[in-house]
């Protein structure tokens, strides 16, 4: 089903696997603190410290998991600054040569 939305509206669907623990690993660390009961709604994450909301946390590592897989297929994450050419420099959208001194 949500396969079938994402092409529908020409968006890209990433996948995690169903077992991934995204709210055992610190989102601040990434170290796996291991199995906590449902009823375990806040944690604090032994290695650094870092007081974690359950939910909250697995969102960040479902959405850094997903951002893993795009920059794995070689796309840049933040592609570099493109240098305008010299005729759309200027301000207001007049060209260099129509402004007078």
């Amino acid at each position: 089903m949500l396969e079938y939305k994402a092409a529908r509206y020409g968006r890209r669907l990433v996948t995690i696997g169903r077992f991934e623990p995204t709210s055992q690993t610190c989102s601040t660390c990434g170290v796996k603190d291991g199995p906590k009961p449902l009823s375990v709604r806040e944690w604090t994450c032994s290695a650094c410290g870092s007081v974690h909301d359950r939910d909250h946390n697995a969102a960040i590592n479902v959405k850094t998991a997903a951002g893993l897989a795009v920059s794995a297929c070689g796309a840049p994450v933040r592609p570099g600054a493109i240098p305008a050419q010299r005729e759309e420099t200027g301000s207001h959208g007049f060209p260099t040569q129509a402004r007078a001194a």
